[in-house]
């Protein structure tokens, strides 16, 4: 095997059933740190895989949802005090 693979890169422990998929996932995750490629240069820089964490719950509309409450800090307009609950919900799920 050495002899004829120079190489060898994972993208997860699951099956395909052959490699044009698993070459479509690497261009496309190493294609998004190309400048320009994505519509917000910070989007790759933002994500939770830059930064070592899992991503922070995500929420929508309605505000309210069987029982469930979208957290009132989300509404808050308050971006500082967003962008610390985000960090703080993102190193409880990690």
């Amino acid at each position: 095997r050495d002899l004829v693979v120079d190489e060898e890169i994972s993208i997860g422990d699951f099956i395909l059933s052959g490699g044009e998929l698993a070459a479509a996932v690497i261009v496309d995750a190493v294609g998004r740190l190309i400048p320009g490629v994505l519509g917000d240069e910070n989007s790759a820089e933002e994500e939770s895989f830059s930064q070592d964490l899992l991503e922070f719950p995500h929420y929508t509309r309605p505000y309210e949802y069987r029982g469930l409450k979208v957290p009132d800090i989300l509404r808050s307009g308050d971006h500082k005090k967003i962008e610390e609950w985000r960090r703080k919900e993102s190193i409880k799920i990690t």
